[in-house]
């Protein structure tokens, strides 16, 4: 039979014996750990969303602390939050004008010409063509369809669509 050296069981018995001590030593001072701060408002906290409290620390407490959500759970709550939203939440781009046109012409390699909204008829409509966003979810463009032009401050005669208004 194997039996462990007396070295190693000595030394699984001090190990043991200064955890037991470190244990009742903060005991005594209510340590907190995985806790969030409670917001101004406190509500009462439900089953599903319980937090990992000292037991000690959640005798001291007389109010239930409430606690956010981490991770996955998070995640998936912003994202219906976002699928409830009906306006479109963009990222504001600072030299690019921005135009309401309509499609009059389709051209070969995904280049459209549009006409500006508003814009009398002497203007030269707009070449432009499909942003990587549109081109990537197949989003079909028509003649006659309201679309949102980004034109460059450069070269105003060239642009790109990026968006393509529900009828």
């Amino acid at each position: 039979m194997h039996f462990p050296q007396p070295t190693t069981m000595i030394r699984h018995i001090l190990i043991a014996s200064i955890c037991a001590v470190l244990c009742m030593c903060h005991n005594n001072n209510s340590v907190q750990a995985f806790t969030v701060p409670a917001p101004s408002s406190a509500s009462p906290m439900s089953p599903s969303r319980a937090s990992f409290v000292d037991t000690a620390h959640a005798q001291q407490s007389s109010s239930p602390s409430t606690t956010a959500l981490f991770g996955k759970k998070e995640a998936r709550a912003q994202g219906n939050e976002r699928k409830n939203k009906t306006e479109r939440v963009r990222k504001p781009k600072d030299d690019v004008i921005e135009i309401d046109a309509v499609v009059i012409d389709s051209l070969p390699n995904a280049m459209f010409r549009c006409q500006i909204e508003g814009a009398p008829e002497t203007q030269e409509p707009v070449l432009a063509t499909i942003s990587g966003k549109i081109r990537k979810n197949y989003v079909k463009i028509l003649m006659g369809d309201r679309v949102l032009v980004e034109l460059s401050p450069y070269d105003l005669t060239r642009g790109r669509i990026t968006f393509r208004y529900r009828n």
